[in-house]
């Protein structure tokens, strides 16, 4: 059964922002979906209610190097909504769930639809192990290609869980990480929904706690992508992000997803909402964009965008360039996109200052910092 950890009447929201480029992107992964076999064993004896093709989604933090997670927070004043719901409810599973991942013994994760549960983190996703996207994994001591369900493999997945489950040992990555414990503050009546009950509710929102690393934490590998939580649900996800990153100067930057004002940062991936049908804003082996880059960056007045995709039949992709406080400046649709592509942008309106440019490719969106001179 899961237990909810009694609030420490701290919180990590005080400070100003510095060099306000600490955040990259918030990566959503579509982790799994279940089918009938998957259903089955979760409804059996204490495991819980799990709906055929619920999907599980996992959210990284990806951030710049020798930055770290402090924390996701909702305030109120100015008000800053920490929020995560769907149109159903989120699945929870009975036997060896909780609230936060440290709370899941690693060898409880091949047990009935445990590696399933809906959780919040600061990089773990069991005791002793991290997060990693599942491109990440080297498929090494892949606790899933033991289990007897979760082998179901859509080509929306990405990467099945049968090959690499996006789990490494915390004492085996090269800077010998051990998971840090999750500090909840002033949300202990809001884990309900992700308590003991299988799909016990469908919205956790707060304007006044945190889910917080003491100290900060980095992401297991150089990539520092730090995951902060597990939903599954067969509904809607929509998520809103307020997080705390230090940098690394000692220094704190604030990114929100709504109304950003002083130091405080909003970008476009703060925020959004995905179903069974959607693809998320991750790539992985089987994406069919294989990497993006702008140059030069910082930038005068000409940014070039150059993509390298394989296999993409979509005329619906486009970039557009947002501001520091989350405001679309320009929108621009790119067409077919062919084995390579070159875009020059023209910057020669914007005052100079940071930006992030979002570009969609077949319906894979990545987000990154441009800088104009």
């Amino acid at each position: 059964m899961k237990k909810n950890i009694l609030g420490l009447g701290l919180i990590l929201l005080g400070g100003f922002a510095h060099a306000q480029t600490g955040l990259d992107s918030i990566i959503v992964e579509k982790y799994y979906i279940a089918d009938s076999a998957d259903s089955y064993v979760s409804t059996f004896a204490t495991a819980g209610t799990l709906p055929i093709g619920s999907v599980t989604y996992r959210i990284f933090a990806d951030l710049a190097p020798g930055y770290n997670f402090q924390a996701l927070y909702g305030i109120n004043s100015p008000l800053h909504e920490l929020k995560f719901t769907t149109t159903t409810s989120f699945f929870n599973n009975e036997d060896r769930g909780s609230t936060n991942a440290n709370g899941i013994p690693f060898a409880q994760l091949k047990n009935n639809t445990n590696a399933l549960d809906s959780w919040f983190s600061i990089g773990a996703t069991a005791v002793g192990q991290l997060g990693v996207l599942k491109s990440e994994d080297d498929g090494v001591a892949n606790l899933i290609a033991a289990n007897s369900i979760l082998k179901n493999a859509p080509a929306s997945i990405g990467i099945p869980l049968t090959s690499q489950d996006g789990m490494i040992a915390g004492t085996n990555v090269a800077i010998d990480l051990t998971p840090v414990s999750v500090t909840f503050v002033n949300v202990n009546a809001q884990l309900s929904v992700f308590d003991a009950t299988s799909l016990a509710g469908n919205s956790f929102s707060t304007t006044n706690g945190s889910i917080a690393a003491l100290g900060g934490v980095a992401g297991p590998t150089a990539s520092n992508r730090v995951l902060v939580g597990q939903f599954t649900t067969d509904g809607e996800f929509c998520y809103e992000l307020n997080l705390q990153i230090g940098t690394p100067t000692g220094g704190v930057e604030s990114y929100v997803a709504k109304n950003p004002s002083g130091s405080e940062i909003s970008i476009p991936t703060l925020m959004g909402c995905l179903n069974l049908s959607s693809t998320v804003n991750v790539k992985d082996s089987k994406s069919a964009v294989q990497s993006f880059k702008v140059y030069p960056n910082p930038a005068n007045d000409l940014l070039v965008l150059e993509i390298a995709s394989s296999s993409n039949q979509s005329t619906a992709n486009s970039y557009a360039i947002y501001g520091v406080q989350g405001n679309e400046i320009m929108h621009n649709s790119l067409g077919l996109v062919s084995e390579k592509h070159i875009e020059n942008i023209d910057l020669s309106s914007l005052k100079p200052g940071m930006y992030f440019i979002k570009i969609t490719i077949d319906g894979v969106v990545s987000t990154k910092k441009i800088i104009k001179n």
